[in-house]
This record gives structure tokens, C-alpha cells and sequence, in this order.
């Protein structure tokens, strides 16, 4: 996940409390005067050339002592500060004269734990897709309320869309107990949106949030009854979990029927001792998706238009909604990433 850095120069408490708002991992205060204030605003790493800050901050072109410093400050204004960002121990923070991405590139193939000064979210979403791995995050540099909830929303809040795929159910098969897992998250999800999950991470189903009401139970849209503690979910950056591994605090990606994901943090995971099924699909294209959930009436697949549909209801012939990849990952990601 990439970092949303605030540099609070010159110093505004509403725009260091938008920022926090905003979900901003960091407050940089150049200024150590003010690292008390904002620790009582809120549980929030301050990075300053303090003692009391979390990180500690330096400037090195100023001929700071390096051996107690977190991270560091550079200003890109000729080649040798570029070197000197690269050659650097700790994590940088990076601010150029004009904003081009050229200095970004040069140190980033250099070094990976980079912090890009930004004044846009236009900035910003160029700074973390540089070089297809892009900076580790950006610094938003300033005083406008509505930047800062720009840049937060494009930073934190993750997105993707994949390419979903109708499945034809050809097996529905009761199976005995099993342990199954419950995500609840701190979101509340809508009609036509779930989890991707499966036997394997080649072959997913789009399980549907429990946002529909029947007579024996009330809705829960912000869960979703994702299956049996063996099976793999997405989460973000093209990595996946096993189910088992799911708990409090974890982001995971939730899926609507148009494949747009967004991420979603877990509040609690429940395992249950369950009735379980097996169901199993395949694609046009002849691949094979499976999963095994609950065996209950609120446990629901998706259809190609969003409409759910009971696991309880399905036969051979339906047609729902999954997702497939190649074959191949390592410890929940693609193998490509490993080469």
C-alpha cells in the first residue's frame, strides 16, 4: 500500500485535521515546535527534527548528523542531489523545482523508498505509478482543504477493476462440517457486491454481502459468509490470503458485477463449524472455478446482471459470476513478481 504523507509548512491545524481525515499515515513537521499539538489531534506518526517525534527528521544538505535520522529531505536541484537521494541509508523525501518525473525515475532505479513532494492529486497518481512500482508515497505540500481529500482518496483509497466472467454451475454437492469463515468490515457493502474467492486463486467466485433481507434473518451489508478456511481471497495489489489468514485490521478488496474492486478494511473474521457445499463452474473458455462455502439459504453467488442467488437454489446450468488468471503464484502473489 502506498503512503499519504502531510508536510505541515507553514503550519494550519485544519489543514493538518483534514489530513488526518483523509487518512494520512505521517504529519512531517519541519518545524518541531508543533509536534505536541498534533499528537493530541490524534494516534498519528509525526516525522520532525525532534526528539519527541516518532520518526527523526534531517536535511543533509545541510550537513545534518545522519546516525539518528529516520528519514531524510532532499531538494532536487542538479544532478548531485539526485545522487545524494539515491545514496542514502533511510527513506527520502524528494521535492524538485519543476515537478518532472525524470529525477523520480533516476533515483527510483536506484532505490526504492522514495517520498515524492506533490501539490496535486494529478501529482501524486503520477508519483506512485512511475516506473510501473512508482514511489513508496507522496508528501502533499499544501494549505488547500479539498487537495488534501483529493490526494487521500487517490492514495488511500486503493481501486482496481478486473475483467469478471460468467461461470455455468455444472456441480452442486452437499458436503459434511467444515470450518468457514465470516468477514465483517468496517464498510458497509451494496447490492451486487462481494468478495472474489476459491478453491484456487485461478479460479474465483463473486460471493454476494449479505445486504438482503429474507424471514428468518435480518440483512448484514457489511458482511460477506466468504467460505471454508482453506480457500484464497484477493486482497489488494494482485495478492491474495488464504481465508484463514483474515483477521482484524487487514484490507481485502470487495468486488461489485462490473468488476470495479475497492478496499475494504476487516473488523472482525468469524470461524464457524458449518454445513458446507461444494460448487464448482466452468467458463466459456472451459476454466474450471470452484469454491466451497455454507450450506445456508443467506449464502449467495452473483449474477451477471448483480442479482444474488442463493447457494441453496443453484443448479447445473446458472449462470454466475467469477473470475480466472493463470495458474501460478508464490506466497499470494503472481509469480511474474518474483522473476
Amino acid at each position: 500500500m502506498k503512503k499519504f504523507w502531510y508536510w505541515a509548512e507553514p503550519f494550519d491545524k485544519k489543514a493538518v485535521t483534514t489530513a488526518l481525515e483523509s487518512g494520512v499515515d505521517a504529519i512531517v513537521l519541519p518545524n518541531e515546535k508543533y509536534v505536541e499539538e498534533v499528537k493530541k489531534l490524534a494516534k498519528v506518526k509525526v516525522i520532525a527534527p525532534s526528539e519527541m517525534a516518532d520518526l527523526r527528521l534531517c536535511f543533509p544538505q545541510k550537513g545534518d548528523n545522519l546516525s539518528d535520522c529516520n528519514v531524510a529531505y532532499v531538494k532536487i536541484e542538479k544532478k548531485s542531489d539526485e545522487d545524494l537521494a539515491a545514496k542514502l541509508s533511510v527513506p527520502v523525501i524528494i521535492e524538485t523545482t519543476d515537478w518532472t518525473i525524470i529525477p523520480l525515475e533516476n533515483i527510483l532505479a536506484q532505490k526504492r523508498d522514495v517520498y515524492m513532494m506533490v501539490t496535486s492529486a494529478e501529482e501524486a497518481k503520477t508519483a506512485i505509478t512511475t516506473l510501473e512500482i512508482g514511489a513508496e508515497g507522496v508528501v502533499l505540500k499544501t494549505l488547500n482543504l479539498n487537495t488534501v481529500k483529493e490526494v487521500g482518496s487517490a492514495v488511500k483509497e486503493y481501486r482496481e477493476t478486473l475483467p469478471l466472467t460468467e461461470v455455468e454451475i455444472t456441480k452442486v454437492l452437499p458436503l459434511g462440517l467444515g470450518d468457514r469463515v465470516c468477514v465483517d468490515t468496517t464498510s458497509l457493502l451494496k447490492k451486487g457486491e462481494g468478495m472474489l474467492v476459491g478453491n484456487s486463486s485461478a479460479g474465483m467466485f463473486l460471493v454476494h454481502a449479505e445486504t438482503e433481507e429474507n424471514p428468518y434473518v435480518a440483512s448484514r451489508p457489511f458482511r460477506v459468509n466468504a467460505g471454508a478456511v482453506h480457500m484464497y481471497i484477493r486482497v489488494p495489489e494482485n495478492k491474495t490470503k488464504y481465508l484463514c489468514e483474515v483477521e482484524t485490521g487487514i484490507p481485502v478488496m470487495v468486488y461489485n458485477y462490473k468488476g470495479e474492486g475497492r478496499l475494504v478494511y476487516v473488523g472482525r473474521a468469524k470461524v464457524e463449524r458449518r454445513p458446507m457445499l461444494l460448487v464448482e463452474g466452468k467458463t466459456k473458455e472451459e476454466k474450471k472455478v470452484s469454491a466451497i462455502l455454507q450450506n445456508a439459504e443467506t449464502i449467495r453467488l452473483t449474477k451477471p446482471n448483480g442479482e444474488p442467488i442463493s447457494v441453496v437454489d443453484l443448479k447445473p446450468g446458472d449462470v454466475v459470476l467469477g473470475y480466472t488468471e493463470e495458474a501460478g503464484r508464490h506466497f499470494g502473489m503472481k509469480e511474474q513478481w518474483l522473476r
